[in-house]
């Protein structure tokens, strides 16, 4: 299996020369297993996978959704192969987050935000709602197994847990751990190779004292979250992720460092990066 990161920032597309290190685009990972093509949230960081992707049409994927919120769709109208005829889609998101994927997908479509319809892309798309726990096999020999769990997120989120011949990526973004590993996402992520997690922010934003006010119920977690997780779970490799709009390449370094030392194979997602496992 093969990871590449695409969009790596939470909530708004953060670009300026502070950022240029980590990246500024919004949640995107293109995941390679076997022969399917997997694509984890449509973020800012969807455009650029697209114009990646030309270069393959026609082409099939497989796109699964964490949930609505903006920082995760907005991508979606910029992706140039969901234009083109001969190109199929197959999209995933969470029975009753809040709107089905589709209805979300298409209403940032709608006049007057956006000049053209979902309805006028030209490539073949199939919506599948899950129910929470639902397993699905996927790829163009069915061999690559998709499992969900929930997260703790306002209006909700769904987890994905990636598998392929051996191989194990989880992708949990969007949310918040409180005093304990959720038994859930821990049972998700057992095992996995690797493990990427919404580690937004520092302990010290989360509660407060920097950054003005508590992060409490905002529904994302903490580096320090990230690496319990890891731990419990017994995960070969942490990606933090979904950086906070706020932070620089130097706030981001110096919380990768940290959460270095709680749990020593750790990384600090970075757009451009590829994990091979």
């Amino acid at each position: 299996m093969q990871i590449k990161m695409w969009g790596v920032r939470g909530s708004i597309p953060t670009p300026g020369p502070h950022t240029v290190e980590f990246g500024g685009n919004t949640s995107c990972y293109e995941v390679r297993a076997g022969g399917a093509l997997v694509i984890l949230d449509g973020g800012t960081g969807l455009r650029l996978l697209g114009q990646d992707l030309v270069k393959e049409m026609p082409l099939e994927a497989w796109m699964f959704f964490s949930h609505v919120h903006w920082d995760h769709i907005q991508g979606f109208p910029f992706f140039t192969p969901a234009f083109v005829r001969g190109n199929k889609f197959h999209l995933y998101g969470g029975l009753n987050v809040s709107r089905t994927l589709e209805e979300t997908l298409a209403g940032q479509m709608d006049y007057p935000s956006f000049p053209v319809h979902l309805t006028e892309m030209g490539a073949g798309m199939t919506f599948r709602d899950l129910y929470e726990g639902e397993v699905v096999t996927i790829g163009p020999r069915n061999d690559v197994r998709v499992t969900n769990a929930r997260g703790n997120h306002p209006n909700g989120v769904y987890a994905y847990r990636v598998e392929h011949d051996g191989k194990v990526v989880v992708y949990i973004t969007d949310s918040e751990h409180y005093s304990i590993v959720d038994p859930k996402l821990k049972r998700l992520a057992m095992g996995a190779d690797v493990l990427i997690f919404d580690a937004m922010y520092t302990p010290e934003e989360y509660s407060g004292e920097v950054g003005g006010t508590p992060k409490t119920g905002w529904g994302h977690a903490t580096f320090v979250a990230g690496c319990e997780l890891a731990h419990a779970a017994g995960v070969k490799q942490l990606v933090l992720h979904h950086h906070d709009p706020n932070q620089t390449d130097s706030m981001v370094r110096e919380k990768e460092r940290r959460a270095q030392e709680l749990f020593p194979n750790t990384v600090a997602a970075r757009e451009g990066m590829i994990i091979e496992i």
